[in-house]
């Protein structure tokens, strides 16, 4: 998101569980774009919660999974905000080889760029 929207939108990722390792395929597809993943930590709305993060201070959440959405459903019914369901390809059980994987992983990643561009437009230039 920051990538294609710049430091002016504040995001925050967040999961249903917080005790998932980035997984090393993501990291790759997303390299190739430029966009450092390595050091990224997967957290849990609960975690985000007790680091202070009010969920009342966000407009929008996307979850990228059924369970991610029932969860954020459950976390929102008190807020005033929007979640919003994206249908990504789950790529990790997809492939035999590394290609096949890898290739599964870009098609999530650009399923994932597709929606946003779709929800907030065209990515800002950086010269701007």
């Amino acid at each position: 998101m920051k990538k294609f929207y710049g430091q002016d939108v504040y995001v925050q990722s967040a999961g249903v569980r917080n005790d998932m390792e980035i997984d090393g395929f993501a990291v790759s597809v997303c390299q190739e774009l430029g966009i450092e993943l390595s050091r990224h930590r997967s957290r849990s709305f609960e975690e985000m919660q007790q680091w202070g993060d009010d969920l009342s201070g966000f407009d929008l959440i996307v979850a990228l999974s059924p369970a991610s959405q029932r969860q954020a459903l459950e976390f929102t019914r008190y807020y005033s905000l929007d979640v919003e369901y994206w249908a990504i390809l789950d790529p990790s059980g997809i492939g035999r080889t590394r290609d096949d994987k890898l290739a599964a992983y870009r098609q999530a990643r650009d399923q994932i760029i597709a929606r946003m561009q779709t929800r907030f437009g065209p990515p800002i230039d950086p010269a701007d």
